[in-house]
């Protein structure tokens, strides 16, 4: 039998089997099971944080070719080599993201970082990379930053100044321009201020150019650097600055002459906010709030009139306030305070029992204002009038629609008690705690539920990218829990429409942290364990070392002669000194100072919050002084407005706690 092979099968053939051969062997070789991977990259990580930085270097090496942990591997090894100071690893660990993973998040990171360590000894290179990075990532802080190191680069290209053509100068002041304007608290904003400073003798610097820098200096507490830079500035923009900053160097007395000279004659040369910064500290350095606010009212020909105003309504007795805030709403119906001012006349046709004139300017503020700070306040009362006139829909409707528009505000808690028929504030004594969490559902596979259970946080949150949100989380995860509430709580206020309490970024806005002891000193004391809870977030955003510039310590913020007057009568034993920074103790204090408000204010929780804050001396007068008819009124008319705040801020955040925790709705 004769058999025919065909040559090119037989090549093919061959072929194929070499390459099998060839892939089971790179497998063989290369593959890793994510277990194993887990494990060294776990090491590593040890590893680095215990500063054996030359293991962890092998280590991350190890990650396998096919993980998805294998470009932030190599950005780990920068690291490594950076702590090591082996700056040619280190680049070559950059430059292997960038080219092998250039859609990678970390690769414009690595690319910047890149740039950096070759600003001396490869300009050129270090000006494509921060070139490319401003090209192709505008939006980012990289792209800012590269701004300011592209300066630097034409700075040190000419060795002599007046070899530097003007065009380059130009060129330099744009970086540096750029740079201040978008970040004048930046990492590199002082180095911006002084490379521009250094060229200053060559170059002709703009005063609005020398303002920006004084500001910088400002914000970085180079007072005396600042007050200099601003003798070269325009008196006429400059004198908002001044006053800060002859407020921050204690010249008291020039800085309230500028804001005197400034509100006649300077106000529109600057932002509204700038004049309000500068009226603040005006106040604060008058023996007389109200003789200040009056000065003040008489000298402003333009911006800061409506603010003083507002601040005037405030301050004066309950039956002028009508007069005042209509005044206010009259002169300016378009200005930054006239909802709140309106909401004002609104409430006080309301004490007067004119409910039929209340209501037309309570829809009148809602058509106008549909979406401010007072818009729950008006909405909530609106509900309350229709109560008044038993028409269920309408009530039912208005506090809905509180709670739907406003979940998370004070209103939306009263507004649920309403449809609840409840009289007693508190809803419930019982919450069910849940652990904070990644804010963001993912799939299985995704990078970050890898790195979360790596416990690689600062990766997180690069990949994250400007998510305010994961940068809370990562602060929570830290133990920076007054840092991770205040970030989560600035992102939650930005959200127009806010996602339901199910959504997992409530609980970074409202963690429950040190519940175990609240519960236990709340039970001993016969106090609610989430009032309690909400109460301490009010006061220190549960940080044990808080301190107040009155002196008040601590999570439950306690003035020690409180704590002293407390220690003694309830016969607790402590050090009162050891007692308030230490968390388990002050939670103590904390519960039966307030056991003691409740016991001598007949047992009123809203009454009890409100003594906590503004003393029990002022609520048993207020209660004896005002004239109201239920709770809402009494809250509406507390005269220190710190107080009546801090009221609506502890239950809606006590609400916070039990709608997000306990499921109401």
């Amino acid at each position: 039998m004769v058999v025919i092979y065909n040559k090119k099968k037989v090549i093919a053939g061959v072929l194929g089997v070499v390459v099998l051969c060839a892939g089971a062997y790179f497998v063989a070789k290369f593959y890793q099971p994510s277990q194993k991977t887990d494990e060294i990259y776990t090491s590593a990580m040890a590893d680095f944080e215990k500063g054996d930085y030359q293991n962890a270097y092998y280590l991350f090496s190890k990650i396998s070719l096919f993980s998805k942990l294998k470009p932030i591997a190599i950005y780990h090894r920068a690291e490594c080599a950076r702590m090591l100071n082996d700056d040619k690893s280190e680049i070559k660990q950059y430059q292997l993201i960038f080219n092998n993973y250039p859609n990678h998040p970390l690769s414009f990171r690595a690319r910047y970082l890149a740039g950096q360590k070759l600003l001396n000894d490869k300009p050129h290179l270090a000006k494509k990379y921060f070139e490319n990075i401003i090209h192709n990532a505008p939006d980012t802080d990289y792209a800012i930053a590269s701004e300011y190191y592209l300066g630097v680069i034409l700075k040190n290209k000419y060795k002599k100044q007046d070899l530097r053509p003007h065009s380059v100068n130009d060129d330099i002041q744009n970086c540096f321009r750029h740079y201040l304007k978008k970040a004048p608290s930046g990492k590199l904003a002082m180095n911006a201020v002084n490379d521009w400073l250094e060229i200053s003798d060559n170059i002709s610097i703009s005063k609005d150019d020398y303002l920006l820098m004084a500001h910088t200096c400002y914000l970085f507490g180079e007072y005396t650097k600042a007050a200099e830079l601003l003798k070269k500035t325009d008196v006429n923009e400059n004198w908002t600055l001044d006053v800060k900053n002859s407020y921050a160097l204690k010249d008291y007395q020039k800085a309230k002459f500028l804001t005197e000279n400034g509100l006649q004659k300077r106000s529109q040369y600057v932002t509204d906010d700038s004049v309000y910064e500068a009226v603040d500290i005006y106040l604060k350095l008058s023996n007389s709030k109200i003789k200040a606010i009056d000065t003040l009212l008489s000298l402003a020909s333009g911006k800061g009139q409506d603010y003083l105003l507002s601040m005037k309504c405030d301050n004066v007795s309950s039956k002028d306030k009508s007069v005042c805030y209509s005044y206010l709403y009259l002169k300016y119906p378009h200005g930054r305070f006239s909802a709140e001012a309106l909401s004002h006349i609104f409430f006080s046709k309301i004490k007067s029992g004119n409910y039929e004139d209340a209501e037309k300017i309570g829809l009148d503020h809602l058509k106008k204002f549909p979406d401010v700070n007072s818009s729950p306040m008006v909405m909530f009362w609106l509900g309350k009038l229709a109560e008044k006139k038993n028409d269920y829909e309408e009530y039912t409707n208005y506090y809905r629609n509180v709670i739907d528009k406003f979940p998370d505000s004070y209103y939306a808690y009263r507004s649920y008690m309403h449809l609840q028929r409840l009289t007693n504030p508190l809803i419930t004594s019982y919450i069910n705690p849940k652990p904070v969490m990644y804010p963001y559902s993912y799939s299985k596979n995704n990078i970050i539920v890898k790195l979360v259970e790596l416990k690689d946080y600062d990766i997180v949150s690069e990949l994250s990218g400007n998510d305010e949100f994961v940068k809370s989380w990562v602060l929570y995860k830290k133990g920076d829990y007054p840092h991770s509430m205040l970030v989560a709580r600035e992102a939650m206020d930005k959200l127009k429409d806010k996602p339901d309490k199910y959504d997992l970024r409530w609980r970074l806005v409202y963690p429950v942290i040190f519940y175990d002891d609240i519960i236990k000193f709340a039970h001993e004391t016969g106090n609610n364990p989430p009032l309690m809870l909400a109460l301490t977030r009010e006061e220190s955003y549960f940080d044990p070392l808080a301190q107040s510039i009155a002196g008040a310590s601590g999570l439950m913020q306690l003035m020690p002669s409180t704590a002293s007057e407390i220690n003694s009568k309830m016969k607790l034993g402590m050090d009162i000194s050891q007692a308030l920074f230490n968390p388990y103790l002050n939670i103590k204090l904390g519960n039966y100072y307030y056991e003691f408000l409740r016991n001598n204010l007949d047992g009123y929780d809203i009454s009890s919050v409100a003594a906590y804050n503004g003393g029990i001396g002022s609520i048993q007068r207020w209660k004896t002084s005002l004239h109201y008819n239920d709770t809402d009124e009494f809250v509406e008319q507390i005269p220190y407005t710190e107080t009546k705040n801090y009221v609506k801020k502890v239950f809606g955040t006590y609400w916070n706690y039990i709608r997000i925790y306990n499921g109401n709705n």
